[in-house]
């Protein structure tokens, strides 16, 4: 089973969803967070198919796949928009948990 697929059922627990309407959406949300991932980590795309992945980045990823599905509407904080710096708040938390696994080699 895809690295997707596994994350789906704990970013819809992390969104509070319930329903499946919104699951093929939800798995390009965690595919592009995954994406994103993989790239500011500076591993292989699809590293994480073969290799485990370690709980803060897979927290990462729950969070940035839930940040992108509540902001979809183009706002830059989706849930929390009357906070201006929740959207960026985001982000800094998400790349503080992918930092902790990056390949710092050259």
């Amino acid at each position: 089973m895809a690295v997707a697929d596994n994350l789906l059922p704990k970013v819809k627990a992390n969104l509070i969803l319930k329903h499946d309407q919104d699951d093929d959406l939800l798995i390009g949300f965690i595919t592009a967070a995954l994406s994103y991932a993989q790239s500011y980590q500076h591993v292989s795309e699809g590293y994480y198919e073969t290799n485990t992945m370690p709980p803060t980045t897979e927290q990462a990823v729950i969070m940035l796949s839930s940040h992108f599905y509540e902001s979809r509407d183009g706002s830059t904080a989706g849930f929390f928009a009357d906070s201006v710096q929740a959207g960026q708040q985001v982000w800094n938390t998400v790349n503080l948990l992918l930092r902790l696994d990056r390949e710092w080699g050259v």
